[in-house]
């Protein structure tokens, strides 16, 4: 299982993930009406092709479940994600 850290300030967040030295992150913002839009998934280019994003993307999703929050995917990377994963369709926004 991976060891995630969380950041959250202001109705700002993020998902980091360290992995061999390297940080990926998802960045959302938490908006009105329990609403977490991801704005941004990055994934060092050291880490490519592992699967690091969706694990991030995975990770927000059960988040979000938890939190009783939805998610709106504004970032190409999990908009992509969502649209492989029926599974999410639960939290979209």
């Amino acid at each position: 299982m991976a060891d995630f850290r969380h950041e959250e300030q202001g109705g700002e967040g993020r998902y980091l993930l360290d992995v061999d030295g390297h940080e990926a992150e998802l960045v959302y913002l938490l908006g009105a009406a329990g609403v977490m839009r991801i704005v941004h998934t990055g994934v060092p280019p050291q880490l490519g092709g592992r699967g690091i994003g969706g694990q991030l993307v995975t990770h927000a999703v059960s988040e979000a479940r938890r939190r009783g929050l939805k998610i709106v995917p504004s970032c190409s990377f999990a908009a992509r994600e969502f649209a492989k994963h029926p599974e999410y369709a639960d939290v979209k926004g």
